[in-house]
């Protein structure tokens, strides 16, 4: 079976995506980190060198070859990939599609931690912060929402 993970940034996709795999037995596969090993270079790198349509088309090319590569797995995609294309249907169609979520406070809490590695976040002061997810959440919203599965992930443990 395949497994989706979707979700905002900060919201634990990727512990809880290993804890689940473990769990159940099955590979666990994060798809940035997918992205950057075929490129050689992070996200960040990617974003800031060929731009973010590059890094959607690659995005999806990835996301594709992972799902004929492997029948069983569990990924942890970028907060973003449900957004763009028809990649939220596709991974519907492929396999079990899983909300992780949390609220915005949680979020906020955990992005500030590590805003640095975040270019996008990185110059934004705590209200800013805030602000920004507030608004992409808002906007990412109805992609998340057309998961099969939805939880609750403001218990992590960072």
């Amino acid at each position: 079976m395949k497994y989706f993970l979707v979700g905002y940034m900060g919201v634990g996709k990727t512990l809880y995506g290993k804890k689940l795999a473990a769990e159940w037995g099955l590979r666990f596969i994060d798809l940035d980190e997918y992205i950057s090993m075929i490129e050689q270079h992070s996200v960040s790198a990617i974003f800031a060198t060929k731009g973010e349509q590059y890094f959607r088309d690659l995005e999806l090319h990835c996301l594709h070859e992972i799902c004929h590569l492997f029948d069983d797995f569990v990924l942890s995609t970028g907060g973003g990939t449900p957004c763009f294309g028809d990649n939220m249907e596709y991974m519907n169609e492929q396999g079990h599609t899983i909300f992780v979520n949390a609220d915005v406070d949680t979020i906020v809490g955990r992005l500030s931690k590590h805003k640095l590695k975040r270019p996008l976040l990185s110059k934004l002061n705590d209200t800013e912060l805030r602000d920004f997810v507030v608004t992409h959440l808002t906007e990412r919203m109805p992609y998340y929402q057309q998961a099969k599965e939805m939880i609750m992930n403001d218990k992590l443990i960072d």
